[in-house]
């Protein structure tokens, strides 16, 4: 099994189940009312708990009430961790993967988690297969020097999303007032998160095929 490959899946799958989870506990906390549309905000302007008066977190959800939909992008963002935490290098891990993370994002669980599951599912599918193109691709030396950036570099992206998570659901950030930077710094803390993601699928890669070669 290519484990630095596992890993990088499981760390995307664990953090937007998380984030598939705020999402659902932000629409559910709008009570049981109409969602009035496909699209909604799974932050509700305004809200006790929050400074971010805007609201924010845009869903996509089939289920026309926001406490069902908040109900079940929870179990779900649950059942994407559990999954990615445990199950993902069994038979079909891969595809379950995939398919729980389309039913989060049909009940709630998040629009822009799309750009960060596909690539990781991608990934997923080569846990138990030989990295054949990955080894003749990538140079000697430079393989090795990925390899040392795993894990990283998965850390890195996994801290980064989280904490732009953070800040878009409660709109704080310490010492910043102005909703627009707040908002801004979020996108760019995200935007980090998927291009080092990316690099850690390349690094996992390239450890995994040292490791086979150890």
């Amino acid at each position: 099994m290519n484990r630095a490959t596992k890993a990088n899946a499981t760390a995307v799958g664990v953090v937007f189940g998380i984030g598939g989870i705020a999402h659902g506990l932000g629409e559910a906390l709008q009570g049981n009312t109409p969602t009035d549309g496909l699209v909604v905000n799974a932050i509700a302007a305004g809200s006790s708990w929050t400074r971010w008066s805007e609201g924010g977190e845009p869903a996509f959800t089939l289920v026309p009430n926001f406490l069902v939909t908040g109900i079940l992008a929870t179990l779900v963002g649950l059942a994407v961790i559990v999954w990615s935490a445990g199950f993902l290098h069994r038979r079909r891990g891969a595809l379950v993967y995939l398919l729980l993370f389309i039913l989060l994002f049909l009940v709630g669980g998040g629009i822009g988690q799309v750009l960060f599951f596909v690539p990781a599912w991608a990934v997923a599918t080569r846990i138990h297969k030989p990295l054949t193109w990955w080894r003749r691709t990538l140079p000697g030396g430079l393989r090795r020097g990925l390899a040392r950036l795993w894990p990283p570099l998965p850390v890195a992206a996994s801290l980064s999303a989280l904490t732009a998570l953070a800040i878009v659901v409660f709109g704080y950030l310490p010492g910043v007032a102005d909703p627009e930077r707040i908002f801004a710094t979020g996108i760019a803390l995200i935007s980090a998160a998927w291009v080092i993601y990316l690099a850690a699928y390349v690094a996992g890669f390239a450890y995994d095929v040292e490791r086979a070669e150890g």
